[in-house]
């Protein structure tokens, strides 16, 4: 199957948004079996892309575009599209409604200008998105030649083409008797670069082929994403089992779980099996710990408290870390991160506790202690363990990677206990 991609967006152009969804549409496209033959980004005027897509249709018949389906003026994909398969717009009563009832969960009355979202092209298959008001389309004519509409917002955009896009696709070219499926699992790491978490794992995409392997770093972790493409159901799924298991035993000890596994989620629940409590003590982090944790469900059967001792003065009232420690050592060392982890284990009187002191910058970094600087300590019963980290990226994400470290130790020492 040959194909084209547009992407629509003046900001596109302009740099000031990067098409991330060109690179993740041509990877998973490509992975899917399609031969992407060209891929264009026009501006949101609709003699741009009336030209773009006309072309595409004109060269191989098949054209998937991305943006122009929001509710303002520059946002023309729609019509421009529909105008050239000769279909007037309709309004879709079923999908109006669905548009109503999110802006009510959200409770904030609907815009009028939304109601143009629910206007499809005469017999357009619409594509559900459960992530916005936009629904992704798709058209098809008498001549077999088929357009793909889906919304820029990227999140929107990669759920309609796993959900629903990719599906399609390998039903269409699919010849044999039995259904093929596109499906993914994701083994979930943390605590690990990503080039090193490559070393571990070797030549396994050769292991685990026809399966594909992608590497999704993020401030959590590196995520690894193993699809079958175009598979019959049952064996999909067999060989994505055995791939998965096979990653999990050679991440080792950074793997934490999978698919949309929490890692808070899985120190709670590691909590729990030893009937610990929890308490918490952040610097840097300002109280992300103790978010992530109760984010959770149920978390206050394990969770007792956190203290926020940003300033030394609570590190010492608070926490009883001892002022001579402070002095000695600084308000980023280990002494002061362990004493902290001590101090919330005796102030909430609990088995388990996490401590936090760091750098998040932009300022306040020295030489020995450049910004990003973390110290981290988690405590189970009387033992304890501390690391130092350096983190990447500006203040939020070293926030996020401390918040997401210091659960991370803790779980390791826990599953040591």
């Amino acid at each position: 199957m040959k194909l084209e991609i547009v992407t629509i967006g003046t900001e596109l152009l302009l740099g000031y948004t990067v098409d991330s969804n060109a690179a993740e549409l041509g990877r998973a496209l490509a992975a899917a079996g399609a031969e992407i033959t060209r891929r264009v980004t026009v501006g949101d005027r609709p003699e741009a892309i009336r030209a773009a897509v006309t072309e595409a249709l004109e060269r191989t018949g098949f054209v998937l575009t991305t943006g122009g389906l929001g509710p303002t003026r520059d946002d023309m994909t729609k019509t421009v599209v529909a105008e050239l398969f000769g279909k007037r717009l309709v309004l879709d009563e079923g999908l109006l409604a669905g548009i109503e009832a999110r802006f009510q969960r959200l409770g904030r009355p609907m815009p009028a200008v939304n109601r143009t979202q629910a206007e499809v092209p005469e017999g357009a298959t619409i594509l559900p998105n459960p992530r916005g008001t936009a629904p992704g389309l798709w058209i098809e004519d008498a001549r077999g030649r088929v357009a793909v509409l889906l919304p820029g917002v990227p999140r929107e955009m990669r759920g309609l083409l796993v959900e629903e896009v990719l599906p399609r696709l390998v039903r269409r070219d699919s010849t044999g008797a039995r259904p093929r499926v596109v499906l993914s699992r994701t083994v979930r790491t943390t605590g690990v670069p990503e080039s090193a978490l490559a070393e571990r794992l070797g030549s396994i995409e050769v292991e685990i082929a026809p399966l594909t392997l992608a590497y999704l770093p993020s401030t959590d972790g590196v995520d690894l994403r193993v699809t079958a493409w175009s598979l019959e159901q049952g064996d999909a799924e067999m060989r994505l089992a055995t791939a998965a298991a096979r990653l999990q035993q050679l991440a080792g000890e950074h793997w934490y779980g999978d698919d949309g596994a929490d890692l808070a989620a899985v120190v709670l629940q590691a909590l729990r099996r030893k009937r610990h409590r929890l308490g918490i003590a952040e610097s840097c982090t300002g109280g992300m710990v103790a978010e992530r944790i109760t984010n959770i469900p149920g978390a206050s059967d394990t969770f007792i408290g956190g203290v926020v001792a940003y300033a030394d003065v609570i590190k010492t009232a608070a926490l009883k870390v001892p002022l001579d420690t402070l002095q000695a050592h600084g308000s980023v060392s280990e002494e002061t991160v362990r004493a902290m982890a001590e101090g919330a284990q005796r102030l909430f009187s609990t088995e388990a506790s996490i401590a936090v002191t760091g750098i998040a910058g932009p300022g306040g970094g020295t030489p020995e202690k450049p910004v990003g600087t973390v110290w981290l300590a988690a405590r189970v019963q009387t033992d304890t363990r501390t690391v130092k980290r350096v983190l990447p990226g500006d203040r939020e994400e070293v926030r996020r990677r401390g918040a997401q470290a210091a659960l991370d130790l803790l779980r390791r020492l826990l599953a040591r206990a």
